[in-house]
């Protein structure tokens, strides 16, 4: 036999509505209803988080990792070629000096002397020197004596130096004295005079107000140091003393 157990009112009260077991229902749906829409929002927002989180972390990464690796492949981007430099063949000597020798003609005629003395410098063998230095001789690339033509050509007209002096530095730079002679034959003595004339005139105002004796050695000497002997020296100054006036008595005498 089961025995009904009577709720208080529940006769009364049944047209009113649902009883406590619907409304206990209805809250466990409401609830159930609610937990879904804030699991919804949960399950969104931290995607979002989520998704902000790896893409740093992956970004982050990304950098670093990047950076060691572009470093990592300019170190071994670089190890071939340094080896196949190391590797490469050193040049043959002939090669060496024929560059050195191109070069340092570029722009510029060289005794050939002066081309020895520079691949001496950088230790050519003496037999490739020489090999490289008779070919370009053969050639014309090397012509002492069209050098020394041009330089006293260069130096007589542009710094007014007498054959003395064109001599000596031709000398220095390993010229023979047969091609030096041949060179400085073209000056004679009356073009050389008329040189150091020149040179007084241009130097002879800036000594004007000193006195007759320094304006000679000042004129006198500035004509040795290129070159010009001591009697034509003296005769040319003495000359341009006497057409300012300037009293020349006694000049004869040696300076």
């Amino acid at each position: 036999m089961t025995r009904r157990t009577e709720w208080p009112g529940s006769a009364d009260d049944s047209g009113a509505g649902p009883g406590p077991e619907f409304a206990s229902g209805q809250e466990f749906d409401d609830g159930q209803a609610a937990g879904s829409d804030h699991e919804s929002d949960v399950s969104h927002r931290p995607a979002v988080r989520a998704g902000r989180g790896r893409s740093t972390a992956s970004g982050a990464g990304f950098g670093e990792g990047a950076g060691r690796r572009s470093r990592s492949r300019s170190r071994d981007g670089g190890s071939p070629s340094s080896s196949r430099a190391e590797k490469r063949e050193p040049l043959d000597p002939v090669e060496q000096a024929r560059n050195i020798c191109l070069r340092l003609l570029t722009g510029t005629p060289r005794t050939r002397k002066q081309l020895a003395d520079a691949l001496r410098k950088r230790e050519i063998p003496d037999e490739a020197a020489e090999e490289v230095l008779s070919r370009f001789e053969d050639v014309g690339l090397i012509d002492d004596a069209a050098f020394a033509g041009a330089w006293v050509e260069s130096r007589h007209h542009g710094r007014g130096l007498a054959r003395r002096a064109l001599v000596r530095e031709l000398r220095t730079k390993g010229v023979d004295s047969a091609v030096i002679d041949e060179a400085v034959g073209q000056l004679d003595s009356e073009q050389e005079e008329e040189t150091a004339r020149e040179l007084v005139a241009r130097k002879l105002r800036s000594t004007r107000g000193l006195e007759r004796d320094k304006r000679l050695r000042r004129l006198a000497g500035m004509l040795a140091r290129k070159g010009y002997g001591e009697g034509m020296a003296l005769r040319v100054v003495r000359r341009a003393l006497e057409e300012e006036g300037e009293d020349t008595e006694g000049l004869d005498e040696p300076f």
